[in-house]
């Protein structure tokens, strides 16, 4: 582990790297730099990649929302290598194969460099396997096929250094939240309002409804053969985000003194969504990835679908294999989107819901333990800011007790909502995606929260400590 420890070390030295300030960056800066990293991500994600054929945007690609990527273009792996990167490390060290305690500095930064370094050797991996499975077309000349690779690697490692931006201080929250709620909102935003043709009408719902309206055909409206957005799904889509909303606001509060500030009494609170959006980006990454290796172990391996066992992984169809997996474990735990896929195929939704909600459940308490979100790290974090539960002493022992009554049942039953939400709006087809609109919603409201704290500690730097910033 020691030898291990050291090789990162010395690699992460000459890896490029972004620093941290060397002091702490006003709001108005902080936003700069976060719109700054948005506005370079949304450029990359429209800059296409020299060599490959255009036309290759997937608006609705059950990937392309996961990984925030744009296909086709400097963004076609999106965060899916750091994603990736972070849920192989993070299972490791659950497993307590990657034994590191987190309170302690070097450790962070071992971890935070192995994250970056392993990130980089995922997107050189994944850009070959998809220059190997065909993706950016067959009988590409050697150069050409270098050039693409290349570009797609240059643009992971901007992704890279532009998340580094965002959470070494320069700006607000995590460049990977962001991405991802940028890329939900375009997509909640193409389906509303696009003015595409399409037949006799338009792809956005809006267009469509004034259309069918001027035309005299309102009957229309509700409902839109081959799974073209309908005032349905956007009916659908505005319940999911009330949901998400009302959810995030349920919580358990527990009374707090300060030992500081005599008199001053507050609140901590323990949220019904606890460990926020983790376990839905990590479990929808999973199976993003599930289904990206799937299909290019088939395009090399089963492109017939001849061999019985690899079937077994996944099958596709031969005329259209972008089309998504119609057999095999992949397409059990891939969605069926859409009320009327819902009806034909309800055991697959069943098997993706149960997936889903299993793994998010896992990886919720996975994280709580080695995120700090633990009984035994809140109580110490609220030890360490002056602050005691009235009626109790103040020691670790006894807020440790109190904590435990709720922290697991509560992370459990956040990580099974948290499932069945982002699970049941993939199945109903709405806009961005079950899993992309919960992260959107989340990551929004995450944003707000982080914005008041930062108001806050702006206005009231004393009590903006007591509460824990």
């Amino acid at each position: 582990m020691s030898i291990i420890s050291e090789v990162v070390r010395n690699v992460a030295s000459i890896l490029p790297e972004v620093a941290k300030p060397k002091q702490k960056t006003t709001l108005t800066n902080r936003l700069f730099w976060t719109g700054l990293a948005l506005i370079t991500y949304l450029v990359m994600a429209q800059v296409p990649l020299y060599g490959v054929a255009s036309g290759m945007q997937d608006q609705q690609s059950f990937t392309t929302i996961i990984f925030a990527s744009s296909q086709g273009t400097l963004m076609h792996l999106g965060i899916g290598p750091i994603v990736t990167a972070g849920l192989i490390l993070q299972l490791l060290k659950g497993a307590e194969i990657i034994k590191l305690d987190f309170k302690k500095p070097d450790d962070r930064a071992l971890f935070a460099a192995g994250t970056k370094m392993l990130a980089i050797l995922v997107t050189l991996a994944e850009s070959i396997a998809f220059m190997i499975g065909g993706s950016f077309g067959t009988g590409l000349p050697t150069a050409t096929a270098f050039v693409i690779i290349i570009q797609l690697l240059i643009g992971g490692i901007m992704v890279i250094l532009l998340d580094e931006l965002v959470q070494k201080g320069w700006g607000l929250g995590s460049g990977i939240s962001l991405f991802i709620a940028a890329g939900v909102a375009q997509s909640i935003f193409w389906n509303t309002f696009s003015l595409v043709p399409t037949g006799e009408s338009y792809f956005g719902v809006i267009p469509h409804v004034i259309g069918n309206f001027i035309s005299g055909s309102p009957e229309s409206i509700f409902f839109r053969p081959g799974g073209l957005p309908s005032v349905v799904t956007l009916s659908l889509t505005l319940v999911v985000i009330g949901l998400v909303v009302y959810a995030e606001g349920i919580r358990v509060e527990i009374p707090i003194t300060s030992t500081k500030y005599r008199g001053f009494q507050g609140t901590y609170p323990i949220k019904l969504l606890y460990v926020s959006v983790l376990p839905v980006i990590l479990t929808g990454a999973l199976l993003a990835n599930v289904v990206f290796f799937s299909q290019m172990v088939w395009s090399r391996f089963n492109p017939t679908n001849a061999n019985s066992l690899l079937n077994l992984i996944a099958t596709y169809n031969t005329a259209d294999p972008g089309a998504g997996p119609i057999g095999g474990f992949a397409y059990y735990v891939s969605p069926p989107r859409g009320l009327e896929v819902l009806a034909v195929e309800p055991v697959r939704a069943l098997t993706y819901i149960l997936f889903y909600v299993v793994m998010c459940t896992i990886f919720a308490r996975i994280w709580v333990e080695i995120g700090g979100l633990g009984a035994k790290s809140v109580a110490q974090k609220l030890l360490g800011a002056n602050v005691q539960v009235p009626g109790f002493r103040r020691s670790q022992g006894s807020v440790e007790i109190i904590l435990e009554r709720y922290i697991p049942v509560i992370t459990v039953i956040g990580g099974i909502l948290m499932g069945l939400l982002a699970s049941g709006a993939d199945i109903l087809g709405i806009f961005g995606g079950g899993t992309g609109l919960l992260l959107m919603v989340s990551i929004t409201l995450n944003y707000y929260e982080i914005l008041m704290k930062e108001r806050l500690e702006t206005m009231m730097p004393g009590l903006a400590n007591f509460l824990g910033k």
